[in-house]
């Protein structure tokens, strides 16, 4: 009986010890090698390749393919699927085939494949074990040995920018690469280089150095710059050149130049920067970019999406198709904006730092948006030089500041919101008057030396018209006063401070600032103080007076709903009659602020400002002279400007030019 038991206890033993040295299923190893794919751990799944897959492809090629494909193909969402039968066949042989299926998205869409993975049973260090029989086509089906994949990528046609009459504000043209034969020029060669750098305004190494590049040959044509095609005074210097040539390339055009500069901005190269940011965008290294303007703010609806097509090219030169995406090209963009308009309002402030805004008091649409000086974006698309980047950037009147977006003090121009505010509040009447007789004044001795000065010459009891026909410091900071904090600041809300709203291009929002002592309250009731407006807001401002009281919201784009109220009953109908009358007398009066901008053929109405930019009261500080105006009997467009270190008398002078110049076209 105890032999018996000793027999059986030995043969369980030897069972168990033969359970655990059981070889491994085909099926568990594919298993294996499945999840380190999923991971894309390439260096582990090497070690499961048979002698014979590692005899053609080393550990490095095998790991460095994989990657770079996946890279170059930025595959994502990888899956490779495998379901392992329910029992293991019992095998004597010494091979195997398991079907499995991979899922993957490709910059070029999905791609989808069934396969078969061939396993072979093989001895390595005294142990059986199965190994994968690995070749190219577990990569795609379709590859072999010899064969290579290529990525093609069909460039998107970006969107242009269309003024309101589908005028090109920012198109697709061509520009001139130039470049030089090497073979071609001549004896003076060195000369000619000397000058070529110089029209190009390039270094003559860097001409050097691509002449003598490794693929260079006498005969080839050597690209060195790309310039605008209509610069024919620069052309005709060029081509003088022995050996200088050109050829077409493709570039974004922006025609009307430094007028819509800062409106349109321009677009430049990608950078390894963008790249790293924009990673699964389909950008590339050799596409464009909006760098500045609304070819920035609306880099998405303009670029638009490159076509890919992914494709295996088999050693006789066919090609079988693993992945295509349609290119689709970008959206045009038309805009509310009169180029006419904005080329006259440019000019008219041409060799002066400032900005102007014209807006359609009705439908809001926005007709010019001007900031100058401008820059020539054609340059800084093309590549503009160091040289004359840093030039633009020491200009003392500053080329490149967006000046329309941000928000300035607005001076006297902001007396009608303050007479509207307290108007419509009831604490101001049409006939409210206060009697002013000093230059200067303040509420009590409370006020310290702080002191309002006033620049008008009446003396008397000055009521609301007189006080914006002559621009009265002092009255506007009584009324503010009478009104009180809360009232005014309330007021300024209704008209639209502290909030901008959506709008194509973004825009600092006007504010109201601190007031929080009567001398700020005092300051701001005739736009000093912490007061601050954007030059489109100021425009937009004035809307309610010709438009049955209603403060029209600004819209840029063409296709956005025009005449949308911002602000509803800002102003009463009474008070914006009255308003008017009293803004036509600014220009008709000839002690009026505006009275320079009065024509027979065109009744202006408007408001005058200079606002001073100073670190404390007693110094002189920079000035901005400051005008908005429009047409109270055919209400079509509001005109505001702002010229900096300049008074109001220029500003009307030069608003008047643009109504003139306008009123011909």
């Amino acid at each position: 009986m105890k032999k018996l038991l000793l027999f059986i206890l030995s043969a369980l033993v030897a069972a168990g010890i033969a359970g655990c040295s059981k070889e491994p299923a085909p099926e568990e190893r594919f298993a294996q090698y499945v999840k380190l794919w999923n991971d894309q751990n390439f260096e582990e799944m090497y070690g499961y390749l048979s002698k014979e897959a590692k005899d053609s492809v080393t550990k490095d090629e095998f790991v460095s393919r994989y990657n770079k494909i996946y890279k170059d193909l930025e595959i994502q969402n990888l899956k490779v699927s495998y379901k392992k039968p329910d029992e293991e066949k019992k095998r004597k042989e010494e091979k195997a085939s398991l079907p499995f299926s991979v899922k993957m998205d490709s910059v070029g869409g999905p791609i989808e494949f069934d396969h078969k993975a061939a396993f072979i049973k093989e001895e390595r260090d005294g142990k059986d074990n199965w190994y994968l029989d690995w070749n190219p086509t577990y990569i795609f089906p379709d590859l072999e040995k010899g064969d290579k994949i290529n990525f093609k990528n069909v460039k998107a046609q970006r969107g242009q920018i269309l003024d309101r009459a589908g005028n090109g504000l920012a198109i697709n043209g061509t520009a001139l690469e130039i470049g030089v034969v090497p073979g071609q020029l001549g004896g003076q060669k060195a000369q000619t280089i000397t000058k070529l750098a110089e029209l190009l305004d390039m270094p003559a190494d860097q001409i050097n150095k691509a002449m003598n590049a490794s693929w260079v040959k006498p005969e080839y044509f050597v690209p060195l710059k790309k310039i605008s095609s209509t610069d024919k005074a620069l052309h005709e210097k060029l081509f003088a050149l022995d050996g200088v040539t050109n050829k077409k390339a493709d570039a974004r055009e922006y025609p009307y130049g430094e007028a819509l500069s800062h409106l349109i901005g321009y677009i430049g190269p990608v950078t390894a920067d963008d790249l790293e940011k924009l990673e699964g965008k389909g950008y590339t290294a050799n596409d464009m970019i909006g760098r500045r303007g609304l070819e920035q703010v609306l880099e998405d609806q303009l670029k638009g999406t490159n076509g890919v097509r992914i494709s295996i090219v088999k050693k006789d030169g066919t090609e079988k198709i693993l992945a295509e995406k349609p290119v689709e090209d970008g959206q045009d963009v038309q805009l509310t904006i009169d180029v006419v308009a904005q080329q006259q309002l440019y000019d008219q402030l041409k060799g002066e730092a400032g900005m102007a805004a014209a807006l359609h008091p009705t439908t809001g649409e926005t007709l010019a948006l001007v900031s100058a000086p401008g820059f020539d974006p054609n340059a800084m698309a093309l590549g503009i030089s160091q040289n004359k980047r840093e030039e633009l950037e020491k200009n003392p009147l500053q080329p490149f500041l967006n000046r329309f977006k941000l928000t300035y003090v607005p001076g006297s121009v902001i007396k009608p919101i303050t007479a509207a505010i307290g108007l419509e509040s009831g604490k101001l009447k049409l006939d409210t008057a206060y009697k002013i007789i000093d230059k200067q004044w303040q509420k009590d001795a409370s006020w310290g030396e702080y002191k309002v000065t006033r620049y008008s010459n009446v003396v008397g009891n000055i009521d609301l018209e007189k006080a914006l026909v002559y621009s009265d410091n002092i009255y506007f900071a009584m009324a503010a006063l009478q009104m009180g904090t809360n009232t005014f600041a309330e007021g300024l809300k209704k008209f639209g401070f502290e909030d901008q709203p959506e709008y194509l291009y973004p825009m600092e929002a006007s504010q109201i600032g601190k007031l929080d002592s009567e001398m700020r309250v005092a300051d701001s009731g005739y736009g000093q103080g912490q007061v601050e407006m954007n030059i489109l807001h100021l425009a937009a401002a004035y809307t309610p007076l010709v438009n049955n009281g209603n403060l029209i919201k600004p819209v840029l784009k063409k296709d956005d709903k025009q005449g949308q109220v911002w602000k509803e009953g800002v102003v009463s109908k009474e008070n914006a009659a009255a308003l008017n009358s009293m803004l036509r007398k600014v220009v008709t009066d000839p002690k009026g602020t505006a009275h320079n901008a009065q024509m027979a053929e065109l009744p202006l109405a408007g408001k005058t400002g200079t606002a001073e930019i100073k670190e404390k009261q007693g110094e002189k500080g920079k000035d901005l002279g400051w005008f908005v105006a429009y047409n109270p009997e055919s209400p079509d467009m509001i005109v505001s400007m702002m010229v900096e270190d300049s008074g109001s008398k220029e500003v009307v002078d030069r608003v008047k030019g643009f109504y003139k110049m306008n009123k011909q076209d």
